[in-house]
């Protein structure tokens, strides 16, 4: 179902006092005999850097890769608190150590919430005794750590892909901070498949590219981004790498769909592509410029398919752009043809643009170069929610 549906694992969330609300705040993944695996990561490109990502970074290199566990809390990033920050999160691994039963570089950890604010260390002293003893399996334990990660996200988020002799299963949180690269947004994927810290990282690497590196909310990365694959081994080697590859992917872009989904204040999502580029680096490109544009986003709010406002961004995106090439389309709707405005039904639009989930294609008739990224509109409603700390 979730995080721990691979073999090897248990997890537990519990509220330790972190949040003034009492809601669940701190979450944990670990082996079940607190032994190490392989694992790897993948963080934030934010200079900003919060202390947990350094910590989680420092112990990965420390360790070749390998950790036993995962802590994780909510309502405080843990991020801009200097020295203390980074003896903060160097506690929380040593705390958690010494009830799994590992070193403190075999604990990995993360944080998210507001920047600048230093956590509750005694809050969380007195916590982690409750949520290492609390581990469970499937799928109770995973439902709990995913509850204990979230923000301002309105639900859960987890998934689970199955191949051939594996499993993997992940929890993700996000709901604003989302752009390219990563998002403020923290994920724990797991696995049952044996497969070493090298490989491991190619793998995440790569699925990361297309789904949580390939989606934008409001243009902002966060300080706190992290993405933690662990893989047990208990099921043995894949006998299919790419088939465990597509598996890991999966999951990413599940979750990260689920992201944008859940995206403050949203009334839209939006899976725009752009076909036709020179390459897929410039389509990437021209889809993160019209992804990022206020004035597009607002006329996704006003369900209104303004073409105009995604051609213009396009055209000042330092990517290659011939007019009279550029086709728009609203799902099957047709709206620009050869860089001018297409026939179309009215009424169809409308009925169109009226749903929550759209799809969104601009055709550049350049070349092969291809790209998507996951994003929504820009509402009153993210605005009241982002006016301030409160």
């Amino acid at each position: 179902m979730s995080v721990t549906a691979a073999g090897g694992f248990v997890a537990n969330g519990i509220a330790c006092g972190i949040k003034e609300s009492g809601a669940p705040d701190l979450s944990l993944v670990s082996t079940v005999d607190g032994r190490p695996v392989a694992a790897a990561a993948v963080f934030t490109q934010n200079k900003m850097t919060a202390a947990p990502v350094v910590t989680t970074d420092a112990h990965l290199r420390a360790t070749g890769g390998r950790a036993a566990a995962v802590v994780l809390n909510s309502g405080c990033a843990n991020a801009a608190t200097g020295e203390q920050g980074l003896a903060d999160a160097e506690a929380m691994c040593a705390l958690v150590a010494g009830q799994v039963g590992c070193t403190a570089e075999e604990v990995l950890v993360c944080s998210t919430g507001l920047i600048g604010f230093t956590l509750d260390m005694d809050a969380i002293r007195d916590g982690v005794p409750e949520l290492v003893a609390g581990r469970l399996e499937e799928p109770q334990g995973a439902l709990l750590a995913a509850d204990a990660i979230l923000t301002t996200d309105t639900t859960r988020k987890v998934s689970v892909a199955r191949g051939p002799g594996f499993v993997v299963g992940g929890m993700a949180k996000g709901a604003a901070m989302l752009a390219p690269n990563m998002a403020t947004m923290l994920a724990v994927l797991t696995t049952d498949a044996a497969v070493e810290p090298g490989p491991l990282t190619e793998v995440l690497r790569a699925a990361v590219a297309d789904s949580f590196n390939a989606m934008s909310v409001d243009g902002c990365t966060s300080t706190n981004d992290t993405v933690i694959l662990l893989a047990s081994g208990t099921a043995g080697a894949p006998g299919d790498p790419a088939a465990f590859g597509v598996a890991v992917a999966e999951v990413c872009l599940d979750l990260a769909t689920q992201m944008v989904g859940d995206a403050e204040g949203h009334t839209k999502v939006v899976r725009l592509t752009v076909t036709g580029a020179r390459s897929d680096d410039e389509a990437r490109a021209g889809a993160r410029k019209v992804a990022e544009s206020q004035l597009v986003k607002c006329s996704w709010y006003g369900e209104d398919a303004y073409w105009g406002r995604i051609a213009s961004e396009l055209g000042s995106a330092g990517i290659e752009l011939v007019p009279d090439r550029l086709t728009v389309r609203y799902g099957d709707l047709v709206v620009a043809e050869g860089g001018v405005t297409a026939p179309v039904d009215a009424a169809v639009l409308a009925a169109y643009m009226d749903q929550e989930w759209l799809e969104v294609t601009a055709d550049l008739g350049l070349g092969e170069g291809r790209a998507r990224v996951l994003t929504n509109d820009l509402t009153h409603a993210y605005v009241d929610e982002n006016m301030g700390t409160s």
